[in-house]
């Protein structure tokens, strides 16, 4: 199989599907890998590395999605990119589709085999190819949050450890996933006062466990949300439902009745976001201001930081890639169930729960499509 890899176009986003490394393995799996010109520079990876690594380098995005079988990306294809796509291509990247109708109904009217890496699930309901970038857009909201509530950043001027004397900043953290987790993590490293909030218990009481009493876990209720936004300095809406949107837990009111210059920084935007005043955001435009509260909803955040996140993805995405570049998307969707969940579109048909209901479209599970999957 041809694997193509184009430099990604979506706003401020500098990283890459794959690095040499994971080049390497493709070739000596027997596989050709094709890379658009300058595709890794915004994650330092010279096209020179990428020679050594036995990719051949063309000099534009148009060759490489004529060349490749199947098209790896970190992002969701963006409207200039369409009509690069053609029937029998397998794209294998982050879609988000639930939030993206058009993009859907081009997918499945093209007949693309679409593969969303954030819904490729495994049995126990983890999210391999998710996890890496949640947990680095974990890592960076605490920061960004921090950063936001300095008074010449457009907040209320909270240092988020505080002072001598001088309470600390209170952060809310929506959903103790991979995300979640790892904000209120930073943030306590900060020396915040934190509270995170799950419906699940068990989650709850893994984050107790692990924090030993620095992060406050608070079973999920529509009156314990409101109490402790309305508290808060900073809010971190982390929640995910795979391939679905995400539930709205702070509505339009809340956002309304929270102190002036508190900050909102939603990483469920890729879904929707979990906070009603939340709109998707870029790099290059970060942030607004609604109700008097900053909003940060940058919808590819681990972007900022290219070199770490290109590293982390390909580390996970690389086994799933070699299996479907070795036996095909039908094979490998029928042997292996997780791929399976991951795969959207196929064959003219939405193939995922969650992004069928979000659009009102008709679904078609994969297994009627590929017996045995």
């Amino acid at each position: 199989m041809v694997i193509g890899i184009p430099t990604e176009v979506k706003d401020s986003e500098y990283r890459v599907a794959a690095t040499p490394e994971g080049v390497r393995e493709f070739t000596h799996a027997g596989h050709e890998v094709v890379v658009q010109a300058g595709a890794g520079e915004g994650s330092a990876l010279p096209d020179d590395e990428y020679l050594a690594a036995g990719a051949t380098v063309l000099p534009n995005a148009e060759a490489v999605f004529d060349r490749a079988d199947m098209i790896m990306k970190v992002k969701e294809p963006q409207p200039e990119e369409f009509e690069r796509l053609r029937e029998g291509h397998v794209l294998f990247t982050y879609l988000h589709l639930a939030t993206d109708r058009g993009l859907t109904a081009f997918l499945a009217e093209r007949k693309v085999a679409a593969i969303g890496y954030e819904t490729v699930q495994l049995a126990d309901g983890r999210l391999p190819l998710l996890a890496p970038m949640s947990e680095i857009a974990g890592r960076m909201a605490p920061h960004v949050g921090a950063s936001l509530l300095e008074r010449p950043r457009g907040g209320r001027g909270v240092l988020m450890g505080g002072a001598a004397g001088v309470a600390p900043a209170r952060v809310v953290v929506l959903g103790a996933g991979m995300a979640g987790t790892n904000a209120a993590w930073i943030a306590a490293g900060m020396e915040a006062e934190i509270a995170i909030v799950d419906k699940n218990v068990d989650r709850l009481r893994y984050v107790d466990e692990l924090q030993k009493g620095r992060v406050q876990t608070v079973m999920s209720s529509a009156l314990a949300i409101e109490r402790l936004v309305l508290a808060a300095d900073l809010v971190v809406g982390a929640v995910l439902i795979p391939g679905a949107r995400a539930p709205k837990l702070v509505t339009q009111e809340l956002v309304r009745a929270m102190h002036l210059g508190s900050v909102v920084v939603d990483i469920s935007i890729d879904q929707g976001g979990c906070v009603a005043t939340s709109r998707m955001t870029t790099h290059s435009d970060p942030t607004y201001v609604e109700h008097d509260v900053v909003h940060y909803c940058v919808g590819n955040m681990p972007g900022a930081v290219p070199r770490t996140s290109t590293y982390a993805l390909t580390n996970v995405t690389l086994a799933y890639a070699i299996e479907i570049a070795d036996r095909g998307v039908e094979d490998a969707v029928d042997s292996d169930p997780a791929l399976g969940h991951g795969v959207n579109t196929y064959g003219g048909h939405v193939t995922n729960p969650g992004v069928a209901e979000a659009h009102g479209l008709p679904l078609v599970p994969i297994g009627e499509l590929i017996p045995g999957a």
